[in-house]
C-alpha cells in the first residue's frame, strides 16, 4: 500500500513499490491524460509534475514519489483555464495531440520557474518532448503566449 497525493488528493493505492508511476496513474487512478510513448523516458509523453518539477512517469517507480505532490494534466486546472492550456487552444497547437499533455506539463513547469522564458529557455525545457507531427513552432509560440497570459 502506498499513499500518493495526486492532483491535491491523498490516495492510498494497493500497488507494488516498483510499479511505474505512469501505470499507477492510468490503470489504478484512472487518470488517462498522461500518455505512454516510449517507456524509456525519451519522448516526454508521460511527463507529470512531482513537487512542481517535470518528471517522466514511465520509468519512475511509485515508491520514489510516495509522500510527494503529483500533478497530472487533469490536475493542472479543473477547466483548462491554466495559461498554457489557454494558449495551446488559442494558437491551435495540437495536430495529432498524442504528445501534447507532456508538452503542456513541461511548458507549465518552465513558466513556473521562468515566467518570461527566452527561446533558448523554451528549447532547453522542452527538448525532451518529442512531437512527431513537428508542431514545434506552434509550441514555442504558445509558450510565449502563455507567458503573456501568465
Amino acid at each position: 500500500m502506498v499513499t500518493l497525493t495526486i492532483n491535491a488528493k491523498a490516495q492510498q493505492l494497493d500497488v507494488p513499490d516498483d510499479m511505474p508511476l505512469l501505470w499507477v496513474l492510468r490503470d489504478v487512478a484512472h487518470l488517462t491524460g498522461t500518455k505512454f510513448g516510449c517507456g524509456i523516458a525519451q519522448c516526454g509523453a508521460c511527463t507529470v509534475h512531482v513537487d512542481g518539477a517535470p518528471l517522466r512517469s514511465c520509468i519512475t517507480p511509485v515508491s520514489a514519489v510516495a509522500g510527494k505532490s503529483i500533478t497530472t494534466i487533469e490536475g493542472l486546472s479543473p477547466d483548462a483555464s491554466h495559461p498554457v492550456q489557454r494558449a495551446w487552444a488559442e494558437l491551435d497547437v495540437v495536430q495529432c495531440g498524442y504528445c501534447q499533455s507532456g508538452q503542456i506539463m513541461s511548458a507549465a513547469a518552465l513558466l513556473a520557474k521562468i515566467p518570461k522564458p527566452s527561446d533558448a529557455d523554451i528549447d532547453q525545457a522542452l527538448s525532451g518532448n518529442i512531437c512527431r507531427c513537428g508542431t514545434y513552432p506552434r509550441i514555442r509560440a504558445a509558450v510565449k503566449r502563455a507567458a503573456e497570459l501568465g
